[in-house]
């Protein structure tokens, strides 16, 4: 789709003559083009309480879903001058929800994607891999305990096949803290990936025992200095 960036640009100072911004006197105008071909613009409104002032980009994606939605495809933000000014972050945020990582987004010499504005941004597609893998839940009545503690994932045998399973114990291991007591018993897992999953739901501390009572840190994070070649001391 052709880009008029005069066009737009000139849509984003009109309406940021309309923005309501006493407080700190920086009136901002934001027009986008939607994939549709439609443009779309907003205004900064301003609030006695700061924390609560809706950016002009705010504006944009309101009207964008207002009038019957899409994706934006290019969005130029300017400043009392009519000079272009980079979104802020949360806004970054907006339009990568709205438009992606291919929307332009208007800079001086160049437009810039937001996947440059942006890199390594968070979006739908990464909710899709938490929900349609959720981590394995907490009991409330444990819910004090997330962070703490030790989970150790070890072998089990049921009906003559080796599964695995483990348990959440108080103690973190160290001279400090050693309030031993299972907090938790797992359930049973085909492999040690679950039972990983599992313990890192509930502490950081996670430590794999195999059927020879050889330790392996599976925990997060670099392996505690205690932990010394495959048991810990």
């Amino acid at each position: 789709m052709e880009i008029n960036w005069v066009e737009l640009r000139a849509a984003a100072v009109e309406v940021m003559q309309r923005a309501y911004a006493p407080y700190s006197r920086f009136p901002v105008g934001a027009a986008a083009l939607i994939d549709d071909g439609r443009v779309v613009v907003g205004c900064n409104v301003e609030n006695a309480g700061y924390g609560v002032a809706l950016c002009a980009e705010c504006g944009v994606v309101s009207q964008l879903h207002a009038s019957g939605g899409g994706r934006i495809v290019a969005i130029s933000c300017v400043d009392a001058t009519g000079e272009p000014i980079m979104p802020c972050g949360r806004c970054r945020q907006l339009l990568w929800e709205n438009g992606g990582p291919s929307c332009l987004v208007e800079a001086i010499p160049s437009p810039l994607l937001m996947d440059e504005l942006m890199p390594h941004g968070f979006g739908p597609a990464d909710l899709a891999v938490v929900t349609s893998s959720p981590a394995p839940s907490v009991p409330l009545r444990l819910g004090k305990w997330i962070g703490q503690g030790t989970v150790f994932v070890h072998p089990e045998v049921d009906g003559g096949r080796q599964v695995w399973t483990g348990y959440w114990d108080r103690s973190s291991g160290t001279a400090e803290d050693q309030r031993a007591g299972i907090l938790e018993e797992g359930p049973i897992w085909p492999d040690t990936e679950e039972g990983v999953r599992w313990g890192r739901a509930r502490t950081p501390r996670v430590i794999v025992v195999d059927a020879e009572g050889t330790m392996t840190w599976a925990g997060e994070g670099e392996q505690p200095a205690a932990f010394n070649e495959g048991r810990e001391s």
